[in-house]
């Protein structure tokens, strides 16, 4: 009998450590595996650390631009394989420069459950 694949390994950057909580507990009662990171220098870490299929980047990070992560991947081969950024800014700049960044998606704070469950499951197909 063939092994089951190993569920996808989700990184959730943002600093309000509640935020990240519920997001970590909504994903993992669906069988992802979840990660977190508070900061630019934690998340690049942690995709050093191990690959990621989905990243939800939060922008404004206590040592930077969130932004910086996908930087900071990029440079030690380790970029997620899909990155999502959730934020509290409806600016059209941002959300160009997050697409030029090679972010899948820019969706507005907060997230309805459903959206970001469904999204999970259309990022990672």
């Amino acid at each position: 009998m063939a092994a089951a694949a190993p569920s996808p390994t989700v990184l959730i950057v943002e600093d309000y450590a509640l935020a990240a909580e519920a997001i970590q507990l909504l994903l993992e009662s669906r069988g992802y595996r979840v990660r977190t990171a508070g900061s630019v220098r934690a998340a690049v870490d942690a995709c050093a650390a191990e690959p990621m299929d989905l990243m939800l980047l939060d922008l404004t990070l206590p040592d930077g631009d969130g932004l910086l992560v996908l930087v900071g991947a990029a440079e030690c081969g380790a970029l997620p394989r899909t990155t999502v950024v959730l934020t509290g800014h409806d600016d059209p700049v941002i959300v160009a420069r997050c697409r030029a960044a090679g972010c899948r998606e820019v969706l507005l704070k907060p997230v309805a459950a459903r959206d970001l469950l469904a999204g999970a499951a259309r990022w990672l197909a």
